[in-house]
């Protein structure tokens, strides 16, 4: 061996793994004690400054602005902090209480069950759910049982909802399409992005009754209810409702095996009307199998925690379920945003 063990950069490359806990750990206090909140309103700020806003002692207020500087996550300049340019980039863009409630939830649903992801891999089940009582196999159901995490689930999908849907409103194209239905739309996010921004829109939300709850309060409020209507049904085993030119299945994909996938495909295709489209929008990860960082890290989640098949696809995966299902011009719509959500489309011939 030469060299100093202790001098190769190639090695360095590994603290952000080695410690990524830690990291998270940065990003979760900062979110929980309101030091971001704080810099917000009153930065830039001495240290002294911060520890009293946060109610620390000068030592803590020390320790966690060593953290989320060095992270990025807040600067310093002349002995004064301020947010870091992704934090002052959520707050600008309206996002800030979206990556909050997406820290939270991978703070009280995620963290734990992390720690099972080798055992996931090596059982092929999703072993994370041990950290939830119960005794069913998802996740969903579980949560339940837990006062206060089914809320927290919901009200965390509807912010990841907001923050990846612009490539399904902005840049799909809806202009020939009169009638959607949202298979799985749970609490109408979606549809109410979709039915503002494209006035001649309809949409039919299916879900099962309980989620329906609260899309009916959501459309209610959204001032929508002439424009999006419920459908309680199992989006597996009861038959669709007719008269709709496209069928959605948002964030659906993620969670069933390729064979669920693949019947749901099948369904959309028998009750979608001729020249009508499919839309599958999701996360999806690169073909190559090399990324992108975000899909490969989501993972684990998806590995220990919904359903023991649920995982992040490739895009090719979806494209193939696709066309076996008997869709042709099958699209690829790809977002500009810093999450790999995108959409696969694909069109039912006429007859």
């Amino acid at each position: 061996m030469t060299g100093d063990a202790n001098s190769s950069e190639e090695l360095g490359l590994l603290v952000p793994i080695l410690f990524g806990h830690s990291a998270f750990q940065q990003l979760n206090a900062g979110c929980r004690l309101g030091l971001f909140e704080l810099l917000h309103a009153d930065g830039p700020l001495p240290a002294g400054k911060v520890a009293d806003g946060l109610g620390l002692t000068r030592r803590a207020a020390d320790v966690l602005l060593l953290g989320t500087t060095a992270l990025g996550l807040t600067t310093v300049e002349d002995g004064s902090y301020r947010n870091g340019p992704p934090i002052t980039a959520a707050f600008q863009k309206g996002l800030w209480p979206v990556l909050r409630d997406i820290v939270e939830f991978q703070d009280r649903i995620s963290y734990l069950p992390a720690a099972d992801y080798a055992e996931s891999l090596r059982t092929g089940e999703n072993v994370g759910i041990r950290h939830f009582p119960g005794t069913t196999r998802d996740l969903y159901t579980r949560l339940s049982g837990v006062p206060g995490l089914e809320e927290l689930f919901y009200r965390c999908m509807h912010s990841w909802s907001r923050l990846s849907n612009p490539v399904l409103v902005e840049r799909t194209d809806f202009s020939g399409t009169r009638r959607v239905l949202d298979v799985g739309g749970g609490d109408a996010v979606n549809a109410i992005a979709l039915a503002r921004a494209h006035p001649s829109l309809r949409v039919t939300v299916l879900d099962r009754a309980g989620a329906l709850e609260v899309a009916d309060r959501n459309i209610r409020e959204a001032g929508l209810r002439g424009r999006i209507d419920t459908c309680a049904a199992d989006i597996f085993t009861d038959p669709y409702p007719g008269g709709h030119d496209c069928v959605l299945f948002a964030h659906q994909f993620v969670i069933w095996s390729p064979e669920q996938n693949l019947a749901l495909l099948r369904k959309a295709y028998e009750v979608v009307e001729p020249e009508g489209r499919v839309l599958v929008f999701n996360a999806f990860s690169d073909d190559d199998g090399a990324g992108p960082l975000y899909a490969a890290l989501d993972n684990v989640y998806f590995t220990t925690l919904p359903f023991r098949h649920s995982t992040i696809y490739r895009w090719q995966e979806c494209e193939t379920w696709l066309r076996e299902a008997g869709f042709t011009d099958v699209l690829r719509i790809t977002g500009p945003g810093w999450t790999p959500h995108g959409v696969v489309s694909g069109r039912r011939p006429a007859r």
